[in-house]
């Protein structure tokens, strides 16, 4: 069982601002401590002093700390005089720094900090089955933004450098300062709760941590995880990725495809990424009873909807592409579905969606 971390406002700062608020908050409470025992101070020297009672002697150093200037409770006697002039300098020091820290805090933006990292917080607890981009360079940054086009996908960016994590926070995503290969910040970002982790660190080694320590705490999570060479590509899918992607042989592969088929990469990306698509591919998984152990022909999914199925994954990952109408549907099939926003709202109507949260279909924001 992962163990629950509570995120506190320190947590969520990069690490100078951490320093700078946790000193902040030792000199704050140091001199609220001095404060409080400056009344005990006074209340027990006129107690002893001038023999007042308990009450009486509070009231006087409440209103002596203060400088209000009520005059004296009961008349003092000259030991009585001497302890109050030096209640009144100690009081007025401590108070005037009290008021000068609180004050170059709201100056150098601690307190802004502090409710920006509470509200930071519960955005942070709030996350469930989410997505979770490990570093916020080229790769982290065009995953994020696939991400956000999408519209209703919930995620968060984990990075290191607190340069990448303003840069982050400007574009509106939920960031955590750290790194990516720690428990500690994972937990943070909620991995136990999360369905998929992007690995998209600079470096083969970090991503091959980052997926140890997400299998580790969340045996379910899907990891997709980055790679610059071959052998690291071995070695990440032996440390448990799922799937592994390297930039350079998805690049060549994709420039080979544009220059022999340009058209149909045209049309490839049209309906798989950006904002403004005519059509799009989505993924369902055949939960609904009724549709199992049916023909495609019979399912009438396509006069029903429009929708077009274009492949069909079983439950044991074989791939059935471009399936006919006497295809059968079973149990804990995938269908890989094409149509515009209004076919496939009709298709999830009567299908169970792959991604089950709120039971809407994902589809991108009008900018």
């Amino acid at each position: 069982m992962i163990p629950k971390i509570y995120l506190n406002y320190q947590q969520l700062q990069p690490i100078v601002l951490q320093r700078e608020l946790l000193q902040y908050q030792r000199s704050l409470l140091v001199n609220v401590g001095i404060l409080i025992a400056l009344v005990i101070i006074g209340t027990l020297g006129y107690h002893w002093i001038e023999g007042w009672s308990w009450f009486d002697s509070l009231y006087m150093t409440i209103i002596t700390l203060a400088t209000i200037g009520y005059g004296e409770t009961n008349p003092l006697r000259l030991e009585g005089r001497i302890f109050t002039l030096t209640l009144i300098v100690m009081g007025v020091i401590s108070i005037s720094y009290i008021a000068a820290q609180f004050t170059s805090a709201i100056a150098n933006g601690h307190i802004y900090n502090i409710l920006q990292a509470r509200r930071q917080r519960k955005v942070m607890e709030s996350l469930d089955k989410h997505y979770i981009v490990c570093g916020f360079g080229r790769t982290g940054r065009q995953v994020s933004a696939e991400f956000a086009a999408e519209g209703s996908i919930p995620f968060v960016v984990i990075d290191s450098d607190p340069v990448m994590i303003d840069q982050a926070e400007q574009e509106g995503y939920p960031a955590v300062q750290g790194d990516a290969a720690l428990d500690n910040t994972l937990i943070l970002a909620g991995v136990d709760r999360a369905i998929c982790i992007v690995a998209a660190l600079p470096s083969d080694a970090e991503n091959l941590y980052t997926v140890l320590s997400a299998k580790t705490l969340n045996p379910d999570i899907r990891t997709i995880a980055r790679a610059s060479t071959e052998e690291s590509m071995k070695k990440l899918r032996r440390g448990g990725a799922d799937e592994v992607i390297s930039p350079y042989i998805t690049g060549g592969k994709r420039m080979a495809a544009v220059a022999l088929r340009p058209q149909v990469m045209d049309f490839v990306d049209g309906i798989i990424a950006g904002s403004n698509r005519s059509f799009y591919i989505e993924e369902y998984r055949i939960d609904e009873p009724s549709y199992v152990g049916m023909s495609l022909k019979k399912a009438s999914l396509r006069s029903q909807t429009g929708a077009l199925v274009l492949a069909i994954r079983r439950a044991d990952g074989d791939v059935i592409a471009g399936p006919d109408g006497n295809t059968e549907i079973l149990q804990g099939d995938v269908l890989i579905s094409m149509g515009t926003p209004e076919q496939l709202r009709a298709l999830n109507k009567l299908l169970s969606p792959l991604s089950k949260k709120q039971n809407v279909l994902r589809l991108p924001r009008i900018k």
